[in-house]
């Protein structure tokens, strides 16, 4: 593992610039066109110009185009001196699997932002622990399309990706767990959002590292994870899980994690908020965190605004965090780039 005293900064985002879009997880063939259509107008409002991968509409048995093709239109993206940054079209099951055929050179000598969250959460760090360069975890391509809800997301996906200096975290007023929001966008249930909730009090600084759990974790024993020194880690993970199973898997993920020889380099852990669907009751989440003899002394807050419910914020992976606790309940949350 290979730690950066100085990471890469790609460029910031302005209004003209060009996004190229790519699918390094599942295809886009999976996306209807009317809301493929939608995800670009809402795009071109933000002041971007839109371009697709050459093979993003390729699509084989497991969903995806081949290993070969998505390589092929991710380095297209990096070395295209047109394109400005690069967004996922969305999540899935495999994007590991380009790791090791990607050119990590090309990138690092073309740096550009690249966004998109859950299963990218393995390209973003991949590319984090190889070059350096910092990424966003922040909404695919296809999380565009939203008609409803999706202001607080826009919103820090263009403090982040357009604006320079610190972006200060503010819980949405509302939220929503509506996991198959693109079949039905006229039938969504919004609740209203009580903020991050403190587990652990105390005060941090640290590299951000991290998002979808299950996806980080197939990083481990492989040259593609991050170094976890000086790090502040913001995991979350999905309802994959038919009942209570998921309650299961994530605790012992967890502790998995926590098992890294370099864990005791973990400043603060940040927790996206569970979907409606995993039933994480509270008491059960404090007692996982409980379980874990390394939780115990470290900052721990729960509930932000990412994961695989709406909105989302976008966060720098690599970018630098800080975070204070407070035993009121207080929540100071804000990161750099």
């Amino acid at each position: 593992m290979v730690m950066f005293p100085f990471p890469i900064k790609p460029k910031k985002l302005k209004i003209g610039d060009h996004v190229r879009v790519i699918a390094p997880s599942r295809s886009i063939a999976i996306v209807s066109k009317e809301n493929i259509n939608f995800a670009m107008s809402a795009l071109k409002a933000t002041g971007l110009n839109v371009s697709f991968g050459r093979n993003v509409n390729e699509k084989d048995i497991m969903l995806s185009s081949s290993v070969n093709s998505r390589l092929d239109d991710l380095h297209e993206a990096f070395s295209d001196q047109t394109v400005n940054g690069i967004l996922t079209v969305l999540g899935g099951y495999n994007s590991n699997q380009l790791l090791d055929g990607i050119d990590y050179t090309l990138i690092a000598s073309n740096p550009k932002v690249l966004c998109g969250f859950s299963d990218i959460t393995a390209l973003s760090n991949a590319i984090y622990a190889k070059t350096g360069l910092i990424s966003y975890s922040g909404p695919n391509f296809s999380s565009f399309a939203m008609q409803n809800g999706f202001e607080h997301t826009k919103e820090y996906f263009q403090k982040m990706l357009f604006n320079q200096g610190t972006v200060s975290v503010v819980p949405s007023s509302e939220w929503s767990s509506d996991g198959a929001w693109y079949l039905n966008q006229s039938n969504r249930t919004f609740l209203k959002n009580p903020g991050m909730r403190v587990i652990n009090t105390g005060i941090a600084s640290g590299k951000i590292i991290g998002g979808n759990l299950g996806t980080l974790n197939l990083l481990r024993g492989t040259p593609y994870m991050p170094c976890l020194e000086e790090s502040i880690l913001f995991l979350e993970e999905v309802a994959s899980y038919p009942d209570e199973t998921g309650i299961f898997e994530f605790d012992r993920m967890l502790q998995s994690l926590t098992q890294a020889e370099d864990f005791s380099g973990v400043k603060a852990i940040v927790f996206g908020r569970f979907e409606t669907s995993f039933k994480m009751a509270t008491e059960k989440f404090q007692y996982i965190i409980d379980s874990k003899p390394a939780l115990k002394n470290i900052p721990i807050i729960c509930d932000a605004d990412f994961g695989h419910t709406t909105p989302i914020i976008t966060f720098p992976i690599g970018g630098w965090c800080q975070l204070e606790t407070q035993s009121n309940g207080t929540v100071n949350l804000s990161f750099v780039d």
